[in-house]
């Protein structure tokens, strides 16, 4: 068993060396140029919802099931109808602007956020990043009760923020 492995057995998150080993990472010139979709789904598990929710054909788990979702950036056009659909809550949109970066990520706690919220950020674990602002939130039918929070921050953490500390009602 790989280190990588091991890190994910005992913590319960995937490391940065480990989605990138399974390219799962855009790479920060991607995230410069416009939005890119990140699946952060490393074990092989028996799922495809990813798959059958883009319209595009741009996400393929193919068969068996088990399979990783591959990324066709190329077909990606960043409509984000992916990221509600994970039950696994493993998908997020990331880009990079200057100084500054965004995430749309899926959200289905209490408090609902709102557009304009002082927010902090986290990494995989849980681990205040930095601070942010939420920037919308999308509460769609289509989205079955999963909400699509946006939030914007310092560009240096892009790879490691993930989603925002849940503020206690």
């Amino acid at each position: 068993m790989s280190a990588t492995e091991r890190y994910l057995k005992t913590k319960g998150a995937p490391s940065l060396a480990e989605l990138e080993a399974v390219g799962m990472l855009p790479k920060l010139e991607d995230l410069a140029r416009g939005a890119c979709l990140c699946i952060e789904c490393v074990e092989e598990i028996p799922c495809n919802p990813c798959e059958t929710s883009c319209p595009n054909g741009a996400i393929k788990v193919g068969d068996p099931i088990t399979n990783l979702p591959v990324i066709d950036r190329e077909k990606c056009t960043a409509c984000g109808l992916c990221i509600p659909s994970c039950p696994g809550l493993a998908i997020t949109m990331k880009r990079v602007q200057g100084d500054r970066a965004t995430i749309r990520f899926p959200w289905e706690y209490v408090p609902v956020p709102v557009v304009g919220d002082e927010v902090e950020m986290v990494d995989r674990l849980g681990n205040v990043v930095c601070p942010g602002k939420v920037i919308g939130v999308n509460a769609a039918a289509r989205n079955d009760r999963t909400l699509v929070v946006g939030a914007e921050f310092a560009a240096e953490h892009v790879l490691s923020v993930i989603s925002m500390k849940r503020k206690r009602s």
